[in-house]
């Protein structure tokens, strides 16, 4: 019964009660006290009372424990819990959410309960609210048929933040090589940053010569359909002009992105336009690829408050990340050496060497075979 193991615990049952009792009762009756009696079993006297009053008053069935528990005082009554109840079914379609019934109960002065205690009382009525529809997927945007998969045909951009230095960057890079072609450092993101990192890249890349070369007359249908920003337009331009744009630019939905200048200024330079979808940065991986590694491998930029250290910073960082980082996606090459097509002969030599190692490795262990150590 667990008499002789030390103290009696908080909670025993009813058997060990009657025990302890019935053996305090023998010690009583043979001269100890009832205060010695319980020292020497390790339970409290005041206990020994309390069990010998509900002994008494109810029989062994006294000595049981009720249930652990209970109901809080501040528990929610039954007609409030009626109340919830009411304004679900009155309110559930409209507002959809435990935490506006809430509220809406207070407003109406039905019911003033906590958000929790809407959601807990529902849940007890297997009643789940519906919360709001989901929304139709939208398509993913689909590449043009006039695009070529090779460097400087696909672009991709958008601008990055530096709060402390209170500066925001706009970044080009190439889509199929990764290179970085060209930053902008500025104390504002707007249609005239866009068009400066642009001419940057297209000067560096030496674009701006084919720009100038191409014939003004015959490019008039493909620079209104460009103007329009419609893909459709796009595409019939090209089939009746039979002139492709210079390149495809890729971004997200942004003001600066989604302007009349800007539209009016990359039409100008026979530049079309692709849109990923709204809230879904996945559609353009890479410009926020380069984010993620620039700023993770480079955490001091996010500390520097000094405009003119950060554009230094960053020259340095998109150095690095042109010709000595290599990029994973693009087989562990630099972007350099993809840019410039040197990427698939140094994917092949290393497919090369990784082989002729391998026949190394087998021609040595095939030649020790039968000598001794």
């Amino acid at each position: 019964m667990g008499l002789s193991a030390g103290p009696v615990p908080s909670r025993v049952d009813a058997t060990v009660k009657a025990g302890l009792l019935d053996l305090i009762a023998h010690a009583e009756r043979a001269g100890w006290s009832t205060r010695r009696a319980c020292a020497l079993l390790g339970v409290d006297q005041d206990r020994v009372a309390r069990w010998r009053d509900r002994y008494a008053e109810h029989g062994p069935r006294g000595l049981t424990d009720a249930a652990p528990g209970g109901g809080a005082v501040h528990g929610i009554l039954e007609s409030e819990r009626a109340a919830i109840i009411e304004l679900y079914r009155g309110w559930g379609e409209v507002d959809r959410s435990h935490r506006k019934l809430a509220h809406r109960g207070s407003r109406l002065e039905l019911v003033h309960v906590a958000p929790s205690t809407i959601q807990r009382v529902l849940a007890a009525d297997g009643i789940v609210l519906p919360g709001n529809p989901r929304r139709d997927p939208a398509p993913k945007p689909t590449w043009p048929a006039w695009l070529e998969w090779a460097p400087n045909r696909i672009w991709c951009y958008d601008f990055t933040h530096f709060t402390r230095a209170k500066r925001c960057a706009v970044a080009v890079i190439d889509v199929v090589s990764r290179y970085w072609l060209a930053t902008l450092v500025s104390a504002e993101e707007s249609s005239t940053q866009v068009e400066a990192c642009f001419l940057d890249a297209l000067h560096t890349q030496g674009l701006m010569q084919v720009i100038e070369d191409r014939d003004v007359e015959q490019s008039r249908v493909l620079v209104a359909a460009l103007r329009s920003g419609q893909a459709d337009a796009i595409d019939k331009a090209v089939e009746a002009s039979e002139q492709v744009p210079l390149l495809l630019t890729v971004s997200d939905n942004g003001p600066q992105m989604r302007s009349h200048s800007t539209r009016e200024f990359l039409a100008g330079v026979y530049i079309a336009q692709h849109f990923g979808r709204p809230g879904t940065p996945t559609d353009q991986p890479w410009i926020e690829s380069l984010f993620g590694h620039l700023k993770g491998e480079h955490p001091h930029l996010e500390r520097l408050t000094d405009p003119a250290v950060l554009e230094a910073e960053l020259t340095l960082a998109q150095h690095r990340y042109n010709t000595i980082r290599l990029h994973a996606g693009i087989g562990y090459v630099t972007p350099e050496d993809e840019h410039h097509g040197r990427g698939e002969q140094l994917r092949q030599a290393r497919r090369d060497g990784l082989t002729a190692a391998r026949q190394n490795r087998i021609d040595y262990r095939r030649s020790q075979q039968g000598k001794q150590s």
